[in-house]
């Protein structure tokens, strides 16, 4: 099969591979249908997460059962099903506590409860390096989906592929960073990063009852897709200081929510650089920063970008003397699937209308090329097998 295959940093080709095999009862093997390219992909490719053995890339896909093993009954060849990015046993202490990111079992070489930047990660993740498990990703033609039973589910007939690929992981991990801060009702919720996740996140802050939705990003086509799918207040921190248009728009006190779906790899000037090479950081705490002064008092920020070192100078006293509640990681996608595939499947919510780039598996380097460069005005990149 044909497979975007990544073999180190700054290199990810289409190439022959071996098919997926049935290795465990509980698996299953897709005919995939539609896969994306994730910003978390790119930390793969620019070598900010590391990865040594070539890999077969991807965590966002669906597609049609092909296969299944002996154990499996909720799935039968001919289903068509999405598959959320963790990779969950469904029994351990974790799973049955609502935390299958955390699963014990999934990620068995590299688990543990330290959570190290080189070692002792959560749950298995598809297509995400060694740390994370070493299973093979979905960008791919076929792919095997081990634990089988758990994750995937079956996507409602009508809708189609572009409609359902994104509950695999971005609409997910959107909707947590607003879950997590428990709206009441008309807050005014800032969201740093107009990609992938912060589009969803904005999606997300509607439905969960915002009065205001702020979009911050220094590129001017994602503010500009964020207004057009979104609705939403646009700031670009190139033209204005954010932190103090925030709390002009909120009376002085700063927003009630603030999101970072940025990460660890924001636009950086050169002394930014040179300290994060001082301290031995991996990229920059700006934007979650930038989070801590625009919330107000007693305000919720959700990381839902991606950190992967510790940082210098953590503004704990600001934490501290704002009474900021935080709340953090990966997305626990099993205790939100089935209501937001209800949503999609009753048109409350769109999510295909970020797609900017549909190109053939086979197109694969340049999907990653444009996403990465931010060229074409790429927002989200979905591959055809």
């Amino acid at each position: 099969m044909k497979a975007a295959v990544f073999h180190k940093p700054g290199h990810i080709s289409v190439d022959n591979v071996e098919d997926p095999k049935l290795l465990d009862a509980r698996d299953v093997i897709l005919k995939v249908t539609s896969t994306a390219i994730c910003g978390s992909d790119l930390h793969i490719l620019n070598g900010a997460v590391p990865q040594k053995e070539d890999l077969i890339m991807g965590h966002e896909f669906m597609g049609i059962v092909e296969e299944v093993g002996a154990e499996i009954t909720n799935l039968k060849r001919g289903d068509r099903v999405v598959v959320p990015f963790p990779i969950s046993c469904g029994s351990c202490f974790f799973c049955t506590h609502g935390a299958s990111t955390a699963c014990d079992q999934s990620n068995y070489k590299h688990y543990g409860p330290n959570g190290d930047l080189l070692d002792q990660k959560g749950a298995a993740l598809f297509g995400y390096t060694d740390l994370y498990g070493g299973y093979s990703g979905g960008q791919a033609e076929y792919v095997r989906v081990p634990y089988a039973d758990i994750s995937p589910r079956i996507v409602p007939e009508h809708l189609t592929d572009e409609q359902a690929l994104f509950l695999t992981d971005i609409f997910p991990t959107g909707w947590s960073a607003i879950d997590w801060a428990q709206l009441k009702g008309g807050e005014v919720v800032a969201i740093f990063g107009s990609g992938p996740v912060g589009l969803m996140a904005q999606k997300a802050a509607w439905l969960n009852g915002a009065g205001r939705v702020i979009a911050i990003d220094p590129l001017d086509y994602r503010l500009a897709k964020a207004k057009a799918v979104n609705n939403v207040d646009t700031l670009n921190p190139n033209e204005v200081d954010v932190i103090e248009a925030i709390r002009e728009m909120t009376r002085g006190r700063g927003a009630d929510v603030c999101v970072d779906a940025v990460g660890f790899e924001p636009e950086r000037g050169f002394f930014d650089k040179v300290k994060a090479t001082v301290n031995f950081e991996v990229g920059s705490m700006k934007v979650l920063d930038m989070c801590f002064k625009a919330v107000r008092r007693m305000g919720t920020v959700s990381i839902v970008g991606v950190y992967g070192s510790p940082y210098d100078n953590f503004p704990l006293h600001r934490i501290f003397d704002k009474g900021i509640t935080i709340k953090q990681g990966q997305a626990p996608v099993l205790n939100y699937i089935d209501k937001l595939i209800e949503l999609v499947n009753d048109n409350k919510v769109v999510l295909d209308d970020i797609i900017t780039h549909s190109l053939p598996l086979a197109e694969a380097a340049h999907g990653y090329e444009i996403f990465d460069k931010k060229q074409d005005d790429c927002v989200k990149v979905v591959l055809k097998p």
